[in-house]
């Protein structure tokens, strides 16, 4: 056992270095015992050498005093820790996973930096429950999806909406959706399933988090010129949060202090025309209450000029919505 423990000196010699960092360096010393404490006895020159090994396999190990002795530790990894906390941030914020699977990746993550750097992260993890799915299968949806997109086969599904007691209930009573999946995007925090639905003949967009009980059928998939035929870039500044609706040309009137909103929400490429009080916008949206909440949301900044038709309705839906706050 103990000849069979040797053979792993060198692995167990790189997974210690992948721990330190300039802060908190090894010694030869300390390596050799953390070694001893695993069941595995070296020499000196042994634990040398392979540290030089490493370094010519590509760990880009450095030394600094310890005392009177040499510290040894990784200078650099795959990822800074800058980017790491990126990422952190990304998954803390990402709504359609679970709060277990947030608090897993996260302890992933931190296992990349060196035990000084990932104990920094762990201390500036605030963990907000709120918000998260309460679907523990969305790692699957991912890889069924991405499957079916591969193999070109159609998918069947449940999906699921909250009822009144904050019960997940199926849509449509409990019958399988059936669609042609082509994409998977990241918008607004969730991850949303672009597909094709042949009995409407027409893309739809599904929360992947709430979709559950994902079936890869044998049936080629449909609507492949549907998918073709759009910018995704452009398809998704389109569509406010995910929700369809029919696309129109809108002329948007807009007060200068607002050039940022507007060049964040539909890209560098936008249409703009100055104007003495600001500038007016071309854009091509997809109509839908999403799109009117984010006109409300700017307080009179921007102002729908046409077409007349887009206008009236918004005036309509603001018109509901103050009746109904009477009533």
């Amino acid at each position: 056992m103990k000849h069979e423990k040797q053979k792993f000196k060198i692995l167990m010699i790189r997974d210690l270095l992948l721990e330190t960092d300039e802060l908190h360096p090894l010694t030869v010393a300390d390596i050799l015992e953390r070694l001893k404490a695993n069941g595995i006895e070296a020499e000196r020159k042994s634990v040398a050498d392979d540290l030089l090994t490493l370094s010519e396999y590509g760990m880009d190990i450095e030394s600094v005093a310890v005392g009177k002795k040499k510290g040894y530790y990784l200078a650099s990894r795959a990822f800074e820790p800058a980017e790491l906390r990126m990422l952190v941030d990304s998954v803390q914020a990402a709504k359609f996973l679970s709060a277990k699977k947030t608090a897993r990746l996260i302890k992933k993550l931190a296992a990349l930096q060196s035990r000084g750097e990932a104990a920094l992260l762990r201390r500036q993890l605030y963990m907000n429950e709120r918000g998260k799915t309460e679907n523990e299968s969305i790692f699957y949806n991912i890889d069924a999806v991405h499957s079916a997109i591969a193999e070109n086969r159609e998918i069947t599904f449940l999906y699921w909406q909250y009822d009144v007691n904050k019960k997940r209930v199926p849509r449509k009573n409990g019958a399988r959706y059936r669609v042609s999946p082509y994409a998977l995007v990241w918008d607004d925090e969730f991850y949303y399933l672009i597909a094709f639905d042949a009995e409407d003949a027409r893309l739809k967009h599904y929360r992947v988090d709430k979709m559950n009980r994902i079936t890869i059928t044998d049936t080629p998939r449909t609507g492949a010129d549907a998918f073709a035929a759009i910018d995704m870039s452009a398809y998704t500044s389109r569509n406010f949060s995910m929700f369809a609706g029919e696309e129109a040309d809108v002329v948007l009137d807009c007060d200068a202090s607002v050039i940022g909103v507007i060049v964040d929400r539909f890209g560098t490429d936008v249409s703009l025309h100055e104007t003495p009080t600001g500038f007016t916008a071309f854009v091509r949206v997809a109509v839908s209450e999403q799109f009117f909440g984010w006109i409300a949301a700017l307080g009179g900044a921007v102002r729908i000029r046409s077409p007349k038709a887009v206008r009236d309705r918004f005036m309509e839906l603001l018109t509901r919505v103050q009746t109904a706050q009477q009533a």
